[in-house]
């Protein structure tokens, strides 16, 4: 038997260390603008103007992330933003999910005209970014009359073209077989999606959750032009606001602390799901 079959790759061999080697420092080298903004996050006022600039903090203090909040003595809805956002968020993945889930589903496993032509459009959509499409979606947004309104943040986010193509890329690999014994069982469409289908595309259905959580929990779009109610808009937006004022010195910490809080969920669900991504890359055949 050759060595390669008796490869575990959750073991450490020898053979890897030249790649740990020629990677290792490539690894420090992307790391260090997160290790600078946790650093300036925690850095008090005197070490920002301190000279020669220091890299790293020596005596953390966690006003920076006080005077966020602070705000709020001024009138600023501060937590009002940031339950907009958990709502918003919460409402925008399940969303997701569920019609790309459902509509992967059709196209995969259904037959009716128009089906190829309807996939097509998908995929041309990939190749659209956001701000290519601001004043279309601007023009339909008021012309349905969401303008100042919640569901301005909801619906626009819900159509991921990214998400349908990975959902019918899993459906597709789903035995065709399978389906039609549990027809044949009785059991009907429905039942069909959720008890079987939905199982074996975990990996695409958290890679739908990521990509939707990171797209409306950093959005400042929806806030910035389609939303002029304050109470209406998002922690993101206000965040981004503090971002901005982050040129001055004295500021710094400032932004480097509205940075991490809108950082850390980002990097937090996309550990726990990691896995689940990179499996959705190889079946997709996405790089």
């Amino acid at each position: 038997m050759s060595v390669g079959t008796n490869f575990n790759p959750r073991r450490f061999h020898k053979s890897q260390l030249k790649f740990y080697l020629f990677l290792g420092p490539f690894a420090v080298f992307m790391a260090l603008p997160i290790v600078y903004i946790f650093s300036t996050a925690f850095k008090p006022i005197d070490e920002l103007f301190a000279f020669p600039p220091r890299f790293f903090v020596r005596r953390p203090t966690i006003e920076n992330f006080r005077d966020i909040f602070s705000f709020v003595e001024y009138g600023l809805p501060v937590a009002r933003y940031f339950m907009n956002s958990v709502i918003v968020t919460l409402f925008v993945v399940g969303l997701s999910v569920l019609l790309s889930t459902m509509a992967g589903y059709v196209l995969s496993k259904k037959t009716f005209k128009g089906q190829k032509f309807i996939f097509e459009v998908n995929k041309i959509a990939l190749m659209f970014v956001a701000v290519a499409v601001t004043i279309p979606r601007f023009l339909v947004i008021s012309n349905i009359g969401i303008i100042d309104t919640m569901a301005a943040h909801v619906l626009p986010m819900i159509a991921i073209p990214v998400g349908l193509f990975l959902v019918k890329q899993f459906i597709d690999q789903v035995p065709d077989e399978l389906i039609d014994a549990a027809k044949v069982d009785g059991a009907g469409d429905v039942y069909i999606l959720s008890k079987i289908v939905f199982p074996l595309v975990r990996p695409a259905v958290a890679t739908i959750a990521i990509l939707s959580f990171q797209a409306t929990w950093n959005n400042t779009v929806t806030s910035t032009i389609y939303v002029n109610d304050e109470l209406k808009q998002t922690f993101a937006f206000y965040m981004s606001t503090l971002t901005n004022i982050s040129n001055s010195v004295a500021a710094a910490g400032l932004g480097a602390a509205a940075t991490l809080i809108m950082f850390v969920p980002n990097l937090v669900i996309f550990m726990f799901l990691q896995s689940k991504v990179m499996n959705t890359m190889a079946h997709s055949g996405l790089k």
